[in-house]
């Protein structure tokens, strides 16, 4: 039974991610706004609701520490995992400046998590207040940044402007329904197996946080849409540090643990760093990156089981 669960999320997962794309596309084009700016503002919120509703379940049951390293991690998978296999599979070429000032943005969040982390500052309300109203600002440059170009997009899959924020809406709620599925099936196997949780942890969890924007970035690369994934991604993780982070520091006050800020918040700041040096010093991201994202996600696995 937990097998024909663990494809019937899956499934969900890719008809999801799908219909988001459709929707998506068809939005862009009737607001005349890019597939990046739809991938940053609109989808990038609907695929951290994962991590969103999982953090404040933390902190409220006094697991503060679980919810930073959701989000932490979930960022990193993003940047190493999601991305690799996106340019693996489609290399993104043409890198302009509004997704290079989105890489600068989440470089900018890495260095403050890293100074909180050091000076032990507290999530608290006011961190919560300043964390809301700047994603929002975020939020609203990035669409006024995120003119369309014409020529970025096909000219089939024109839906009504209703229909298209239905798509995209009805998608988000089967990605987030399909990864609970898929991640509590594929953890009931590894249980009847008998697979240490740790390893269930570090692998099936941590992976199935992500697994919305890993199967969007797919789906975006084999429909040739990587701009459109790596807005996802990026935006993704502002969403995670802005949003998740801020909303939960309103139901209690938390710090940065030990563990996460002396190793994973610079290792998520170097993989952000790399990532800007492709964006500026080779105008695209690759096949390259995507083999050394891969390598780098196997070290980190290894690295969190030792």
């Amino acid at each position: 039974m937990n097998l024909i669960l663990l494809f019937i999320g899956l499934a969900l997962l890719i008809f999801g991610a799908e219909i988001i794309i459709r929707g998506s596309i068809s939005l862009g084009k009737k607001l005349k706004v890019s597939l990046f700016a739809i991938g940053v503002v609109i989808v990038a919120g609907g695929t951290s609701l994962p991590e969103l509703a999982s953090s404040i379940n933390a902190v409220i049951t006094n697991h503060s520490d679980l919810a930073v390293g959701a989000v932490i991690g979930s960022n990193i998978v993003n940047l190493i995992l999601v991305m690799a296999a996106t340019s693996f599979l489609i290399p993104i070429s043409n890198i302009n400046q509004n997704q290079i000032n989105q890489a600068w943005i989440n470089i900018g969040l890495g260095i403050i998590l890293i100074f909180m982390s050091y000076f032990i500052l507290p999530f608290n309300y006011l961190f919560g207040i300043l964390s809301i109203c700047l994603l929002f600002i975020i939020m609203f440059i990035q669409i006024q940044q995120g003119s369309l170009d014409v020529s970025e997009v096909e000219e089939k899959g024109d839906y009504s402007l209703f229909i298209s924020i239905t798509f995209i809406v009805g998608g988000i709620i089967l990605l987030i329904y399909g990864s609970d599925l898929f991640v509590e099936s594929a953890i009931n196997i590894a249980n009847q197996l008998n697979i240490p949780e740790a390893i269930i942890g570090v692998s099936l969890v941590a992976f199935g946080t992500s697994l919305p924007e890993l199967v969007v970035g797919i789906l975006s690369a084999i429909r040739r849409k990587v701009d459109f994934a790596l807005g996802n991604v990026l935006g993704s993780n502002i969403y995670n540090v802005l949003g998740v982070l801020g909303v939960s520091s309103f139901f209690v006050n938390f710090s940065i643990p030990r563990v996460i800020g002396s190793v994973d918040l610079f290792f998520m700041l170097f993989v952000t760093l790399m990532i800007l040096g492709f964006m500026i010093f080779l105008k695209r991201i690759g096949r390259t990156y995507g083999s050394i994202g891969l390598l780098l996600y196997v070290g980190y696995i290894v690295y969190v089981f030792n």
